[in-house]
């Protein structure tokens, strides 16, 4: 199968379907996309050594398991993250635990990246905006530089390949996000309609060049977008169940029910 094409990800999934069998008979749960795989396990906080020691040993069932179908486990890939309340993860130590991964071993990572997301121990999500939003601001200050060689439409496909797409990538996970997250993706995005403007950052119209012009919704509009598009795609085909959710201090959802035509 060549390398990146469309039915690579769903015959690795299909060649790989037994795995799930042997992570199961540890009583684990795996999440799977392609080659990416996650493994996780809930326990007590007074059984944090006896579940490293049951996922040491998952990941050495596992490890044979692929030896035997002629796959390689890559341990300098391999990260593990302890997840909980910030309450919870201080009464633990969490300086100590390491995974023993035969002769190689592993600590415990203050944050990973799970498809193109940043996880931290207490899942919040000021990490992963952060680097969205300098990554994005990186972009824009390339393109501001040769703004004057680049007509509006050139700015504008260049803004949505580098910049939209970045800050719409698995966007429905800020659902319910405070304000002061969302804001700094806004920001981002009101540095890019500048830049398609080629205007600076204290001149007026700014909302209107946003809503008017370029017909961008705000951050938490694109994620309630997000969010009932996928609902959507996953209800019924005569009716289908759309879950509006509106960020506010109360946190609010109504729902609304619409027919396909």
């Amino acid at each position: 199968m060549p390398q990146g094409s469309v039915l690579g990800p769903l015959l690795f999934v299909l060649y790989a379907a037994d795995l799930v069998n042997v992570v199961e008979k540890h009583s684990l749960r795996l999440y799977a996309y392609a080659d990416d795989s996650q493994l996780t396990l809930h326990f007590r906080r007074d059984e944090l050594a006896a579940s490293i020691e049951r996922l040491e040993q998952c990941i050495e069932d596992v490890d044979q398991w692929m030896s035997a179908n002629r796959l390689m486990f890559n341990v300098d890939k391999t990260e593990w993250l302890l997840v909980g309340s910030r309450r919870t993860l201080s009464s633990l130590d969490i300086t100590g635990p390491v995974l023993q991964l035969g002769g190689n071993i592993v600590a415990a990572s203050d944050h990973v990246r799970l498809l193109g997301i940043d996880i931290v121990s207490d899942l919040s999500l000021d990490q992963h905006v952060t680097n969205v939003s300098a990554n994005s601001f990186y972009h824009l200050r390339q393109m501001r530089r040769i703004r004057r060689s680049l007509d509006n439409q050139s700015a504008i496909t260049l803004v949505h390949a580098l910049v939209s797409t970045c800050v719409d990538y698995c966007n429905s996970v800020l659902a319910a996000a405070p304000k002061m997250t969302t804001d700094k993706l806004q920001s981002v995005l009101n540095a890019a309609a500048r830049v398609i403007s080629n205007t600076r950052k204290f001149d007026r119209g700014l909302s209107q060049l946003l809503h008017d012009e370029l017909h961008w919704q705000d951050v938490p509009d694109r994620v309630a977008f997000k969010l009932i598009v996928t609902s959507g795609k996953s209800g019924p085909k005569d009716q289908v169940a759309l879950h509006y959710y509106y960020t506010s201090p109360s946190h609010w959802c109504t729902t609304q029910e619409v027919s396909k035509t």
